[in-house]
C-alpha cells in the first residue's frame, strides 16, 4: 500500500465539440484552463469518431457543444463525446448545451406527433450525462425531461444591461412576440425600470412551420423605443412581422433582442430590411461572417457559462447567480 498514492482533489476538464469551438475556447479562457485535446472526424460513411488525447479518469467533465445546423450531426457528436467520457471513467459528466436542440418540440400539438425535446434528454441520460447546463430554454418543462439536475441559465441580465446602457435615456416599452411569453416580458420590464408591457396577438399555422398569419399589438407602444424580445430567431418571419406591426402603431423605434440566433435563411435578409434599429443576440450559436450585418450586435455568453461551470464544479449555487434578478 505504501507505493499507492490516493488523492481526493477534484479535477475539472472542459471538452469541446466541433460545432462552435470559439465559444468553448472563450469559456476555457474565462476559467483560465485549456480545452482537453480531442480527436474527432468522420468515416467515409459519415459515422463520427471521437477520442480524447489524455486520461479523463476521475475527472469532473464539462462537454460543450452548440446544437446548430447541421443539428443532427452535432447532437450525435455530443452524445458520442459523453459516451467516450463515461467509458473512460470520468467521475461526473455535465453536458453544456447553450441551445437545447429540438426544444421547440416540447409537447404534442396534434395526434401522432413526437416530443423530441424529451427524446434528446433521454438520449443524453442514456449516454451517461449526470447534469445539463443550458441557456434560455424555449419551454420551462424541458428541465423536467432530464432525469438529473438541469441548470437553466438566463441571458436576461446580459441583454438588458446592453439595452439600458444604449437606450436607457429614452422612454422604453417591452413587447412580447406572443401572449405566451408575457411572464418573460415581465422580467424584462422589471430589469428595464418598470417599462410598460405590450404583446403581439398572432395566429400560427399548425400545419406550416415558421409561419404566422395575423399580427395585432395589444398595449401602448406609441412614442416609445420598443424592446421586442424572444428566446430565438430562426427564419425571422415572426419577429419581423411583429416589428412592422409595432412601428405601424406609432412606436419611436424597435430593438429586437433574442438569446439564440439560429438565423436560418432568409432571416438575415429579413432582419437587414426590417424597421428595427438594432438586433441584439448572444453567441450561444455560431454566426459566421456571411450572416453578420450592420445592425447586428453579438454579446458573449462565455462569462455566464464559465461562472455556471465554476459553481457546479465547486458545489456552489447556480441559482445564486440570478438571485435578486427579476
Amino acid at each position: 500500500m505504501s507505493g499507492l498514492k490516493r488523492t481526493t482533489e477534484k479535477n475539472l476538464m472542459i471538452f469541446s465539440g466541433r460545432a462552435h469551438p470559439a465559444l468553448a475556447e472563450a469559456v476555457a479562457d474565462e476559467m483560465g484552463v485549456k480545452l482537453v485535446g480531442t480527436s474527432a472526424y468522420e468515416f467515409a460513411n459519415s459515422e463520427i469518431y471521437v477520442r480524447y488525447e489524455e486520461s479523463v479518469r476521475g475527472c469532473d467533465a464539462f462537454v460543450i457543444q452548440s446544437h446548430t445546423a447541421p443539428i443532427n450531426e452535432w447532437i450525435m457528436e455530443h452524445l458520442i463525446m459523453v459516451d467516450a467520457l463515461k467509458r473512460a471513467s470520468a467521475k461526473r459528466i455535465t453536458v453544456v448545451m447553450p441551445f437545447w436542440g429540438y426544444s421547440r418540440q416540447d409537447k404534442k400539438h396534434r395526434g401522432r406527433e413526437p416530443i423530441s425535446g424529451r427524446l434528446v434528454a433521454d438520449l443524453f441520460k442514456t449516454a451517461g450525462a449526470d447534469r445539463i447546463i443550458s441557456v434560455d430554454l424555449h419551454a420551462d418543462q424541458l428541465q423536467g425531461y432530464f432525469d438529473g439536475p438541469v441548470d437553466h441559465l438566463m441571458a436576461l441580465p446580459l441583454l438588458t444591461d446592453h439595452i439600458k446602457a444604449k437606450y436607457g435615456d429614452q422612454p422604453l416599452a417591452v413587447v412580447s412576440p406572443d401572449a405566451g411569453r408575457i411572464k418573460v416580458a415581465e422580467r424584462w420590464s422589471a430589469r428595464l425600470g418598470g417599462a410598460p408591457l405590450a404583446f403581439i396577438h398572432k395566429t400560427r399555422r399548425t400545419d406550416r412551420p415558421n409561419e404566422t398569419v395575423a399580427n395585432r399589438v395589444v398595449g401602448e407602444v406609441e412614442g416609445r423605443m420598443c424592446v421586442l424580445t424572444d428566446d430565438m430567431i430562426d427564419t425571422g418571419g415572426t419577429i419581423v412581422k411583429a416589428a412592422e406591426a409595432i412601428m405601424a402603431e406609432g412606436a419611436a423605434g424597435v430593438i429586437i433582442a433574442a438569446t439564440h440566433a439560429i438565423l436560418s435563411d432568409p432571416a438575415v435578409d429579413r432582419l437587414k430590411n426590417c424597421p428595427a434599429v438594432e438586433v441584439v443576440v448572444t453567441d450561444t450559436l455560431p454566426i459566421d461572417e456571411a450572416r453578420h450585418f450592420d445592425k447586428l450586435t453579438v454579446l458573449s455568453i462565455a462569462p455566464l457559462l464559465a461562472r455556471a461551470i465554476r459553481e457546479v464544479f465547486e458545489d456552489g449555487s447556480v441559482t445564486s447567480m440570478f438571485d435578486g434578478q427579476a
